[in-house]
């Protein structure tokens, strides 16, 4: 079965916005929510800058039941959830269990919760650790949160694809829709901003050491020195398109095509799998390169994983033959979110016919592309494809049409 599969509901909790509308207000002229980092003293560490969430209080937003057994990151996720649902004017009381799932991913599982629960262990004991550590910290929880807050029993599960994870979940609810579950509740949010969490990202080598904001995350430029982090993500409600359009919902846009690709083993001699992953994706949309209006790319502001998805783009497309954006460097690289809030900004983007803008970055010739830059782009979005890569070689491609 091959239906279109629609999204029509989007939850944005983002460092430089909470809910979709304040959200985009800020992406589309690349209003940054990364500065130095407060939530804890992060002067011992080499990096020292993050997109954080400010102004969010969990307490005005969920029962104080579900406070002592959360995760900042799940907390986050579920109140993304009940945004999304409301957004697209569901109320999951109304449907039966089963027609309803919830397929998320997430790169690291509720670190704070896990170091909060760690330190008891070791400076008071066993018998002062909460017992939901058991579940809070684990990658699973958030799909698992969401589905018991709102009584889902249709499928459900995690994917776990690091920073690829965002655009693989959307594509297993895809599958899962076309299968026959009516709605499913999808997209991703992690938060490890917390010591442990923080050591633990310094590992992959991709975080930058700048301290100044305007210089840190830029990608394809000369002077590209790693990412920085962030907390936050989308989440997003997708139907059958028949289903939602009887229902008079309104509809952002169809996920229409998906490829995902696995890189080789470093030092094999063999190339990148990014291209793969991109023309998969175009072919399963049924569409060529030249109907691409934009690329959302993964930006990873590493020299080398820049000139690899600056080459693959440009065997597809061709030099400068597509505007490409990366607006996560207003909100940091959220991990498993990243796609997750990309493929939010493309809907947005969409309805206003607007590119937001890479922000910070003087784009480097050598890298052949056609940037947005500085400022917003008038240009109407149509098709837009959406790239998003993991460490350790994961490739994600997903092209997103729009509703008419």
């Amino acid at each position: 079965m091959s239906a279109s599969v629609v999204v029509t509901g989007l939850g944005v909790v983002a460092p430089n916005g909470l809910g979709a509308e304040e959200y985009w207000q800020a992406a589309r002229v690349g209003k940054s929510g990364i500065g130095r980092i407060t939530r804890f003293d992060p002067s011992q560490y080499p990096a020292r800058l993050a997109g954080e969430i400010h102004g969010f209080e969990a307490s005005e937003h969920l029962p104080s039941k579900l406070l002592p057994q959360t995760d900042r990151m799940t907390r986050l996720a579920l109140v993304a959830a009940d945004w999304a649902l409301e957004d697209a004017g569901v109320n999951p009381k109304e449907l039966p269990a089963f027609d309803m799932g919830v397929v998320t991913s997430s790169a690291s599982g509720g670190f704070e919760f896990g170091q909060r629960e760690l330190e008891r262990l070791w400076s008071q004991g066993s018998e002062y650790v909460s017992a939901y550590q058991s579940f809070a910290w684990f990658y699973a929880v958030n799909s698992g949160q969401i589905s018991i807050r709102h009584g889902m029993k249709g499928p459900s599960g995690v994917v776990v694809s690091e920073q690829a994870g965002g655009l693989d979940s959307v594509a297993q609810a895809r599958r899962q829709v076309r299968k026959g579950t009516p709605l499913v509740v999808t997209g991703s949010v992690d938060a490890s901003l917390c010591p442990w969490g923080w050591v633990a990202q310094l590992t992959s080598g991709r975080v930058t050491t700048q301290d100044d904001p305007a210089a840190a995350f830029l990608p394809f430029d000369e002077r590209a020195s790693g990412h920085v982090p962030g907390e936050g993500g989308a989440i997003l409600i997708m139907e059958r398109e028949d289903v939602a359009r009887a229902r008079g919902a309104k509809v952002y846009g169809e996920i229409a095509g998906y490829g995902a690709t696995f890189d080789p083993k470093p030092g094999s001699g063999r190339p990148p799998a990014l291209r793969q992953a991109i023309e998969t994706a175009l072919a399963d949309a049924g569409v060529s390169a030249r109907d691409v209006d934009v690329v959302f790319a993964d930006g990873a502001a590493v020299p080398e994983l820049d000139r690899v998805e600056a080459e693959a783009l440009n065997a597809v497309f061709g030099r400068e033959q597509v505007p490409v954006t990366v607006p996560k460097t207003t909100t940091g690289a959220l991990y498993s979110a990243a796609g997750a809030l990309d493929l939010a900004t493309v809907f947005l983007a969409m309805e206003e016919g607007l590119i937001p803008p890479t922000m910070n970055t003087r784009p480097s010739d050598a890298y052949g592309l056609d940037l947005v830059v500085g400022h917003p782009r008038t240009h109407e979005v149509r098709t837009a494809l959406v790239l998003a890569r993991g460490l350790g070689g994961f490739n994600s491609a997903l092209v997103v049409r729009s509703a008419d």
